[in-house]
């Protein structure tokens, strides 16, 4: 159990300092719109390091995850230089689409009702 507590803390930073790499240090033009690195799952051996990348517009998903995998060697050496540890993993980065699955799921449920008849239900159990 306490292996698995200290890769997900290093999973944790590995997302924290990658986010603020992309953003403070890389200036390829195609990153850009709205975007998130949603996770970064290490591995146990700390060689690779899958990460999900969340973008809002569906015209800038691929260039950003191209320039994302043309960089990765950058990324990777920056990671290296900002944490401490022995190797830096390799980066694999993977579209993240839950939170677009996510807005999908809202909308259907508002079109249907079921959203608003939620938090009266509720209201109605806490005057009881």
């Amino acid at each position: 159990m306490r292996e698995f507590q200290r890769i997900d803390r290093i999973s944790e930073e590995v997302r924290r300092e990658l986010d603020a790499i992309i953003r403070e240090e890389l200036n390829d033009p195609r990153i850009e719109g709205t975007w998130s690195i949603t996770r970064a799952e290490v591995t146990g051996d700390l060689r690779f390091a899958k990460i999900r990348v969340s973008v809002l517009e569906e015209e800038k998903r691929e260039p950003l995850l191209a320039a994302l995998k043309n960089a990765k060697g950058y990324l990777r050496r920056a990671l290296g230089r900002r944490m401490i540890i022995r190797t830096s993993p390799e980066l694999i980065f993977v579209d993240d689409r839950n939170i677009e699955y996510g807005v999908h799921i809202a909308s259907v449920l508002a079109q249907t009702g079921i959203a608003d008849a939620e938090p009266a239900a509720e209201a109605d159990n806490e005057e009881s």
